[in-house]
């Protein structure tokens, strides 16, 4: 099986290194695919951006945090499986507002305003904090921002007929744990499978994360 991993807005793909490196070793392919570009793309362009890098078919997509804005787009242009949202903004397909309109019901209210990149303590504060040491200073070297103005102002469309499976870390100092758990249920009809862990579990747990994966998707 294919799997194609999608950052979120705050770390480069060598943030799913650990879980591709397990998903390879069972005998599955992983890409992570790089959505930053010198100029910022429209919704669609990001999809084929990611399209280009892949060169299989019927994937199981998997993104992170803010790129949950992306993930239908890139799926459908994949012609994905599967979708799995990880600690994942989920849209508001029946309501049809944006990332931004609904910003502080699902962001921690001590989150907002961060930038991790320029403060590595707060980057270990809220993403790592879950990390052993040696994990952590191996996370760090990762952050970088992905935070194109499509992500907090595009208009959610209808709800993808593509499979989810959501994954909510329930120590999650960024995302709301109980807001990503009644997102699952009310805009996609699944309930979310629960792990301990903050908000990048790929990191902090990624055999739990790539169990999910292989067993789920």
């Amino acid at each position: 099986m294919d799997f194609v991993l999608v950052h979120g807005t705050t770390q480069s793909p060598a943030g799913w290194d650990r879980v591709a490196k397990l998903l390879t070793a069972a005998g599955h392919r992983a890409i992570a695919v790089d959505l930053l570009t010198p100029e910022e793309l429209p919704v669609e362009g990001y999809a084929q951006h990611a399209r280009d890098q892949y060169d299989g078919e019927r994937p199981v997509v998997v993104a992170h945090s803010g790129s949950g804005v992306l993930l239908p787009a890139i799926a459908e242009a994949l012609g994905a499986r599967a979708m799995v949202w990880v600690a994942a903004y989920i849209p508001d397909f029946a309501g049809g507002r944006s990332l931004r309109d609904e910003a502080r019901t699902f962001l921690e209210p001590d989150w907002i305003g961060v930038d991790p990149t320029a403060d590595p303590a707060k980057a270990s504060e809220f993403l790592f904090h879950d990390c052993d040491p040696e994990t952590e200073h191996r996370a760090l070297d990762t952050l970088r921002l992905f935070n194109p103005a499509v992500l907090a102002a595009h208009p959610s469309g209808p709800a993808p007929e593509i499979p989810s499976t959501v994954i909510v870390p329930t120590r999650d100092r960024t995302l709301r744990p109980d807001w990503m758990r009644r997102a699952a249920r009310e805009r996609l009809g699944v309930t979310a499978i629960e792990i301990d862990a903050g908000h990048c579990p790929y990191v902090s747990r990624p055999a739990e994360v790539a169990g999910i994966l292989t067993g789920r998707a």
